[in-house]
């Protein structure tokens, strides 16, 4: 019963049969209206004079021969309902009977000599003289009450009942058929979104609801948002098992090299030197500058990363970035310039991330560019925003690799970047921290000409 499609049937069906009900209660209602108009007008002769005039013929005549001429002359009153006196003309017919039953006059001419049921005495207009009850006036016919009706209107009646009580069951059965239909379309579109969320759950990530034409715009936007949510699980999915794969991998190389190296020292191949243990010990650095860049990135996509968030001098922080890593350009005899901007405002940035990314950048540029060329820091002011450029004069990116610059241990130089020590993270963090700050960051590069990282920052309020 609990079920969206049982209830919206049940609505129709509720709504239906009161419908139907209600219908037939006004119909019946106006019938009965005009039945009590009938006995209205039984009152209303009643009140015409009708009963003094017979009264006063018998008291006359001393018996009712030629009573037909009073009928013959009567006339109903207006406002009664009724027309002429005579038969047929809008009034049913008047019977008249003596003191004794016995019928003296039908307008129709059907019941004369004929004798007055006990209930149409009953239900009869007396006629009265000097006290005496000297006949009985029945508007209607034989077997019928002054509150009855005629056979045929009596079955008239009938039918047009029957007819109501037809056509609320007929109603009622097709306003069901129609509720179940309606219903049915209505649940059906649901039922199968969560038969694909059920599936989806099964780990079928192609799994998707399909939207016709049919179905309503509310079903629809469920069926779309359904699909919108599968999309983004399934590509969230990949990314998992591309991290993981990732991981696993990045994580092999160093843990190779200290099992083998361990493993030899065990075995005699190599002495137990100083030399020895520096190298498991870098490689332990490694793995734990992996494991920290991993934790960064995962607090800074769960929005868990704490920021700092305060005014920085841009200029400052460029120039002990740029002043760090001096030596390491000189030694590979890359030229490091610095040019800022005059009045380069203040940024609302946290100014130990930003000094990591911009440092991230700096290492990335000077690992890629040979010796003889020249990395360059710009910074400048652009729309209430500090813009600062990282640009080299490195071999550059190809068009179809710089969509995925900023992906986890994404290297285009893999093996160079290995020897170097990189974990394939820097710029994935950099994207993560700028994003967190409230800037953006991108890279502009051609092949042979270098590459231009840039990275905004909110200007201080």
């Amino acid at each position: 019963m609990n079920r969206l499609w049982v209830r919206l049937t049940l609505a129709f069906v509720a709504v239906t049969l009161v419908g139907a009900g209600t219908v037939a209660a006004l119909v019946d209602w106006q019938a009965g209206n005009q039945f009590r108009q009938y006995l209205a007008r039984q009152n209303s002769i009643a009140q015409s004079g009708l009963l003094e005039e017979l009264a006063a013929f018998y008291q006359r005549e001393g018996d009712w021969d030629g009573v037909a001429a009073v009928f013959a002359d009567f006339v109903m009153p207006r406002g009664s309902g009724q027309g002429a006196g005579g038969a047929g003309r809008g009034r049913p017919p008047f019977i008249l009977a003596d003191a004794i039953g016995l019928v003296v006059y039908d307008e129709r001419g059907e019941r004369v000599g004929g004798e007055l049921t006990n209930d149409e005495r009953a239900n009869a207009l007396l006629v009265a003289v000097n006290g005496d009850t000297v006949g009985y006036l029945v508007l209607g016919v034989s077997g019928q009450g002054a509150g009855a009706l005629a056979p045929a209107e009596q079955s008239f009646l009938d039918q047009l009942r029957l007819t109501l009580v037809i056509a609320a069951l007929a109603a009622g059965g097709l306003g069901i058929l129609l509720g179940v239909i309606i219903s049915w379309s209505l649940a059906a579109p649901l039922a199968r979104v969560a038969q694909a969320a059920r599936a989806f759950a099964g780990r079928k990530w192609d799994q998707r609801v399909s939207v016709s034409g049919a179905a309503t715009r509310e079903v629809a936007d469920v069926a779309k948002a359904f699909n919108d949510m599968a999309d983004s699980l399934q590509r969230a999915e990949t990314l998992r098992r591309n991290l993981m794969a990732d991981i696993a991998h990045e994580l092999r190389t160093p843990l190779t090299v200290l099992q083998g190296n361990l493993r030899a020292l065990l075995d005699g191949v190599y002495p137990l030197e100083l030399s020895e243990v520096a190298t498991l010990y870098d490689e332990t650095r490694l793995l734990n500058r992996l494991v920290d860049d991993l934790r960064e990135l995962s607090l800074a996509e769960a929005g868990q990363l704490l920021l700092n968030l305060q005014a920085t001098d841009v200029r400052a922080l460029l120039q002990t970035a740029a002043a760090s890593f001096a030596p390491v350009a000189e030694t590979q005899s890359v030229s490091l310039a610095l040019e800022v901007s005059d009045g380069l405002p203040l940024a609302n940035t946290d100014p130990d991330r930003l000094a990591q990314v911009v440092r991230n950048l700096l290492s990335n540029a000077l690992r890629h560019t040979p010796g003889g060329g020249k990395v360059t820091v710009f910074a400048s002011i652009e729309q209430k925003m500090i813009r600062v450029v990282v640009a080299d004069t490195g071999d550059g990116t190809p068009a179809d690799e710089l969509p995925r610059v900023f992906d986890r241990f994404y290297r285009g130089d893999k093996s160079r970047a290995r020897a170097s020590g990189g974990s394939g993270l820097g710029l994935a963090i950099a994207k993560t921290w700028v994003a967190a700050m409230g800037g953006e960051i991108g890279v502009e590069s051609e092949p042979g000409r270098g590459s231009r990282f840039w990275f905004t920052a909110p200007v201080a309020k």
